[in-house]
């Protein structure tokens, strides 16, 4: 590891970089860089802040965190609609799990800016035709030919204006209407009178039912209570292109400290999370809230070393461990890695991937995954938690409020069959809005038994 060293927002370019394209017009990408630099910032430091004032309260048990959203967007997916229907499902779910937790529900979306991939080969091979992998539209294009599959640094610009339109319309939806608690529980009403399983979630949704009804008869309603239709809602995204992040990187006025923003929380994932890196070295200084994924291979003295690097004062809040390990590997590698760390007494805040250990390949070569390892990877998350005394977060999805079949399993019973109707997706499956709202419902009985 790597004794720290001064940092600034380029001091990154000194470090060893993993899963970065290579550009064959620098001058091109300096152009793009230096224009982005002068472009306004996509989120405030303040909004930052709070965010980690959340993920403090989270992490001591009196928060839940709901992270969810797209594997990869898309430049030419993109519309207000599929932004509006991802909304309403985390919304929906939030309804469910902060009834059945008792506690605040912390909703950040992956989305505004989630457009860059990492990926397993740095090729693709398609009819004895071999060329770059696709790594997402923020970096090259989906089409298997060369000019597509050439990094294009234009493509940044782009994907800066998306994530400004689509933060604007965020921010419309969590204060004008969008939110309202009483429409949210009726969406939710709708989906167990329509869903095969729906019995199975009828006493909760009765449950809400019959609160809401005491709290207006006590004068309590979404037209009096700002609170109740009203939402704060956050953004996330891989710090994955680090020329992007760079010049998205704005010193706050107030407290002379650094944020990159180009969102409110960033993580980096399993394949990039080397202590000698330059994802961890730009993490290092930036003063957001930060996540790092760990797989099944995760070693405490690994742990430790991103604790030291990324929160070396040990702050509530700053530090999100994202666990992706799978289903049997969870049971199998997490319970003693989770013991050890526990015991230094870092600040931690621990939530749940159920979606990137559980991938597999279809008979009929589509990648799926199946819900029920999903929802065994959560429940196996909160059961170790619960054994070793400490606090199961929070759960991290790729999901879409669009209808696809990309996921076998859940109530709608996909199959392997199904999955070429509906698949959409730039990369991973994803969870539909059924299996989302679903997988609320079966993480809400695990919340209520965290209560007790």
């Amino acid at each position: 590891m790597k004794s720290p060293n001064t940092w600034n927002a380029q001091s990154w370019r000194t470090f060893l970089i993993k899963q970065h394209p290579t550009y064959s017009n620098q001058q091109a990408l300096q152009e793009v860089e230096k224009e982005l630099k002068s472009y306004p910032p996509l989120v405030f430091a303040g909004e930052a802040r709070n965010l980690k004032k959340h993920f403090a309260q989270v992490q001591k048990g009196e928060a839940f965190l709901l992270q969810g959203g797209d594997c990869a967007e898309s430049f030419c997916q993109f519309s207000g609609s599929s932004i509006r229907d991802l909304f309403k499902v985390i919304i929906q779910m939030s309804a469910i799990l902060t009834f059945a937790g008792s506690c605040p529900i912390v909703k950040v979306g992956r989305l505004a800016g989630q457009f860059a991939k990492p990926r397993s080969s740095d090729f693709e091979e398609s009819n004895g035709k071999k060329l770059p992998s696709y790594r997402g539209d923020i970096i090259n294009g989906m089409d298997f030919d060369l000019d597509s599959r050439e990094p294009d640094a234009t493509r940044m610009l782009k994907a800066y204006n998306q994530s400004a339109a689509t933060l604007n319309l965020l921010r419309a939806f969590a204060s004008g209407g969008l939110a309202d608690l009483s429409e949210v529980h009726r969406w939710n009403l709708d989906f167990v009178r329509s869903n095969p399983f729906g019995k199975k979630y009828e006493q909760l949704a009765n449950q809400i039912t019959q609160t809401l009804g005491f709290m207006n008869a006590c004068g309590i309603n979404t037209q009096n209570t700002p609170a109740l239709k009203e939402t704060e809602f956050y953004t996330s995204h891989e710090a994955l292109l680090l020329n992007y992040e760079e010049q998205l990187v704005r010193q706050d006025s107030l407290t002379g400290q650094w944020y990159d923003c180009s969102a409110h929380m960033l993580w980096i994932g399993e394949r990039t999370r080397d202590l000698d890196g330059a994802h961890l070295e730009f993490l290092r200084g930036i003063k957001n809230p930060v996540g790092v994924k760990i797989g099944p291979t995760a070693t405490k003295d690994e742990i430790m070393g991103i604790c030291e690097i990324l929160n070396p004062s040990n702050e509530e809040g700053r530090l999100n461990l994202i666990v992706r390990m799978g289903a049997d590997k969870i049971k199998q590698n997490f319970p003693k890695l989770l013991e050890s760390v526990h015991k230094e007494g870092r600040h931690i805040l621990w939530s749940c991937d159920p979606m990137h250990g559980n991938t597999i390949k279809a008979n009929n070569g589509y990648k799926t995954r199946a819900f029920n390892d999903i929802l065994s990877e959560v429940k196996s998350f909160f059961d170790i938690h619960k054994a070793n005394g400490s606090v199961a977060g929070g759960i991290h999805l790729e999901m879409t409020g669009n209808d696809v079949t990309e996921c076998v399993g859940g109530s709608q019973a996909i199959t392997e069959a199904n999955l070429a109707s509906c698949y959409h997706t730039q990369c991973d499956p994803r969870l539909n809005a059924t299996q989302a709202i679903e997988l609320a419902f079966l993480v809400a009985d695990m919340l209520k038994e965290r209560r007790i």
